[in-house]
C-alpha cells in the first residue's frame, strides 16, 4: 500500500522542450536538472535557453555545438557577420526579440534564420505564417544572439533620441507642419515625425551655434553621416541610423518648398528659421540623387553678412580704395572671381549695400538669391520656366535701372547682354568662376567675347579666396626657415626679421587653431595699358605681368601679407593659393 500512495504522490515527470530532451539524449544535462531549470522558467517566465546558459549548466558554446550536432544544422560565428550588412525589414523586430531569432539573407521563398532553438516548431510557424516562406535554421551561440538581436532591435527613434537627447525642446511655430509627408519605403516607418523634426531642427541650429556654413547630409550604403563645414574645413558631426534617410529627406523636401516625391533629379529651396526673437536665418537646400539615396547640402545664409563692411571683409586699405572707386563709377562692369564658397556673394551684396541709397533703383538676377535685401528688385532665376538670366537681364534693361547684379555668367548670351548694359550707361557687377584675376579676361575671350567688347566694359576684376584665421587666444610664433619662406614666395628684403610668422596651437575657443576666416584678394583695376594688351588679344601672363607693374598683388602675395600681419599661417595660403 505504501508503494501505491508513494506512486501516487511523486511529481510527474514534465514535458521537457525539444531542446532539453537533446541536452539529455547527448549527455550535456542531467533529466533533474532539465527539469529543475524548466521550472524555473516557467516560475520567472522566462526563457529556458536564458536560464539554462545563466545557471552555468551548459555554456553557450557547447550548446550550439550540440545542437548542431543533434539537429545537423550548421553551426555559425555570429562575431564574423557584419550587422550593418544583414537584410532590414524581412522580419517583425518584435517577433525576432520575441523568439531570440535573427534573418541572415533570404534565398527564392526561403529565410535562413540564425537560432539557438532549432526545435522551437512554434517560431518556425510564426515566422512562416509573417513572412508566408519557408525557414531554414542555423545555429547559433545564444549569448552573441542576443546582443545582436538587441541591437536590431533599438529602433531608429531611440537612435535619434540619444543624438537629440531628453532636454530638447522643439518649437513647432518656427517649421512648416501643414504639409502631411510620405512614408516612402518599408524600413522608415518606424521613424516618427517628431525625432526627425527635432533632428533636423537640432542640426540647424547647431551649425549656426558653431559658426557653419554648409551642413552636408549624406547617405552611404550601410550609413549615414552628417558634416557640417566649419571655417572652411568638414568636420563629421553625428551618425545618426540609415532608416531615417527618406523621412529626413522628405521633411528637407517639405519645408523647402520641393517636390518630395520627385527623387531622380537634383532640386533647390530655401527655408527659413527663427533663432531668437528677431533673428530669423535663411538657408539654401540642394539635393542630389546619390547612389544610396538624396545628398542634401544646406547652406546657411545670415543676412547680416552683408552689411559687415568693407573692412570686415578684409581688404587691405589700397584694395578697398580701388574697389570703391569702380562701384561708385556710374558704369561699366565690375567682376568678382573664385571658386565655389570663397565668399564671392558676400562681397557683391556688401558693394550693393553701399550702393543702396533712395535714390538707386537696384535689380539682380541670381540663382537662386542668396541673401535678402530690402530696396534691391530681387529675382530668381527659373530655367524651366524659362527665366534664365539673359531673359531676366533683357527685362531689367526694361526697368530703368541704375545697377544691375547678375549671379553668374555662365553663357555667351548673358555675357554679351551684360556687357551691352555696362556700356550703354549701367553699373554690372557679375561673378564668374576664374582661377585669379588675369585669367577672368581669357576666359571671356574664350566663351567668345569680342576683345574690343571686353575692353571697353571691365572697369575691375576681383579675386578672392577665404583662407583661416588664426586664433588670438592661442596662436604661437612658428620657427620657419628662411629657405621656405623665400619659396613660399617672400622677397629677400621682405624677411628681414622685423615680423614673425605665427602657427596655430588649439585652444577651447577655437577649431585647432583658426577661428574664423580672413579673406585673401587681388583687386586689379583695368587700366589703358590692360585694355592695350586686351585689344591685341595678349595672353593672361602679359595682363598679368603688367597688374604686377601697377602695384596689384597676385592672390599669393596677398595671402604673404596676411601673414606677416600675424593674421592667418603660412600653411593655409599655401593652401589655398598657387604660385
Amino acid at each position: 500500500m505504501a508503494a501505491v500512495d508513494s506512486a501516487v504522490n511523486e511529481t510527474p515527470t514534465l514535458a521537457l522542450p525539444g531542446l532539453a530532451r537533446a541536452l539529455v539524449s547527448a549527455g550535456k544535462l542531467g533529466q533533474k536538472s532539465a527539469e529543475d531549470i524548466y521550472r524555473k522558467a516557467q516560475t520567472n517566465r522566462t526563457n529556458f535557453i536564458a536560464e539554462l546558459t545563466g545557471s552555468g549548466a551548459v555554456s553557450a558554446s557547447d550548446l550550439a555545438h550540440t545542437m548542431s550536432a543533434a539537429f545537423g544544422a550548421p553551426l555559425i560565428d555570429l562575431n564574423a557577420i557584419d550587422p550593418q550588412r544583414l537584410p532590414r525589414n524581412l522580419l517583425d523586430t518584435k517577433l525576432c526579440q520575441a523568439y531570440k531569432v535573427v534573418v541572415l539573407s533570404k534565398r527564392s521563398n526561403r529565410l535562413i534564420v540564425a537560432t539557438a532553438d532549432p526545435s522551437d516548431a512554434q517560431a518556425a510557424e510564426k515566422i512562416k505564417f509573417a513572412t508566408q516562406m519557408g525557414v531554414d535554421w542555423i545555429i547559433a551561440e545564444y549569448d552573441k544572439l542576443s546582443k545582436m538581436v538587441e541591437a536590431n532591435a533599438t529602433t531608429a527613434t531611440e537612435a535619434m533620441d540619444s543624438i537629440i537627447g531628453d532636454d530638447f525642446e522643439f518649437d513647432e511655430s518656427t517649421m512648416d507642419s501643414s504639409v502631411v509627408e510620405e512614408d516612402d519605403k518599408a524600413g522608415t516607418s518606424e521613424v516618427e515625425d517628431a525625432p526627425v523634426v527635432k533632428f533636423l531642427h537640432k542640426m540647424l541650429l547647431d551649425a549656426f551655434g558653431m559658426r557653419a556654413s554648409d551642413l552636408h547630409f549624406e547617405p552611404y550604403e550601410h550609413t549615414y553621416r552628417v558634416r557640417f563645414r566649419i571655417d572652411g574645413e568638414l568636420r563629421e558631426i553625428a551618425s545618426p541610423p540609415i532608416a531615417i534617410k527618406d523621412k529626413l529627406a522628405s521633411r528637407i523636401k517639405v519645408i523647402s518648398r520641393m517636390d518630395i516625391s520627385e527623387k531622380r533629379i537634383p532640386q533647390d529651396g530655401r527655408m527659413k528659421l527663427k533663432v531668437g526673437p528677431d533673428r530669423v536665418i535663411d538657408f539654401r537646400v540642394s539635393t542630389l540623387p546619390t547612389l544610396f539615396g538624396e545628398k542634401i547640402v544646406i547652406r546657411i545664409l545670415d543676412p547680416s553678412s552683408a552689411r559687415l563692411g568693407i573692412d570686415a571683409l578684409g581688404y587691405e586699405p589700397e584694395e578697398k580704395e580701388r574697389l570703391l572707386a569702380a562701384v561708385q563709377r556710374p558704369y561699366g562692369m565690375v567682376l568678382v572671381t573664385g571658386p565655389t564658397g570663397s565668399g564671392k556673394t558676400v562681397s557683391l551684396y556688401t558693394c550693393l549695400n553701399l550702393l543702396n541709397k533712395p535714390g538707386v533703383n537696384i535689380s539682380t538676377a541670381e540663382d537662386p538669391s542668396e541673401i535678402n535685401m530690402p530696396g534691391v528688385n530681387q529675382v530668381n532665376v527659373n530655367e524651366k520656366a524659362g527665366l534664365t538670366f539673359a531673359a531676366a537681364l533683357k527685362s531689367f534693361l526694361r526697368q530703368d535701372p541704375d545697377v544691375i547684379m547678375v549671379g553668374e555668367i555662365r553663357d555667351l548670351e548673358t555675357a554679351d547682354i551684360s556687357i551691352k548694359a555696362a556700356q550703354t550707361g549701367h553699373l554690372v557687377l557679375s561673378t564668374l568662376h576664374t582661377n585669379d584675376a588675369p585669367t577672368t579676361l581669357t576666359r571671356m575671350r574664350n566663351m567668345g567675347i569680342a576683345p574690343f567688347n571686353i575692353a571697353s566694359s571691365v572697369i575691375l576684376i576681383t579675386a578672392q579666396r577665404l583662407a583661416r584665421r588664426l586664433c588670438v587666444n592661442c596662436k604661437a610664433p612658428a620657427d620657419i626657415p628662411h629657405e621656405t619662406l623665400l619659396e613660399a614666395g617672400f622677397k629677400e628684403e621682405e624677411v628681414d626679421g622685423s615680423w614673425t610668422p605665427y602657427r596655430p596651437v588649439g585652444c577651447s575657443m577655437c577649431n585647432n587653431g583658426y577661428k574664423g576666416r580672413v579673406g585673401i584678394y587681388q583687386v586689379m583695376p583695368i587700366s589703358e595699358e590692360i585694355q592695350r594688351i586686351i585689344l591685341r588679344d595678349g595672353s593672361s601672363m602679359e595682363i598679368a605681368e603688367q597688374a604686377q607693374r601697377e602695384g596689384v598683388r597676385s592672390l599669393r602675395q596677398s595671402g604673404l601679407h596676411k601673414v606677416r600681419m600675424g593674421m592667418t599661417s603660412l600653411e593655409e595660403v599655401l593652401g589655398c593659393t598657387n604660385e
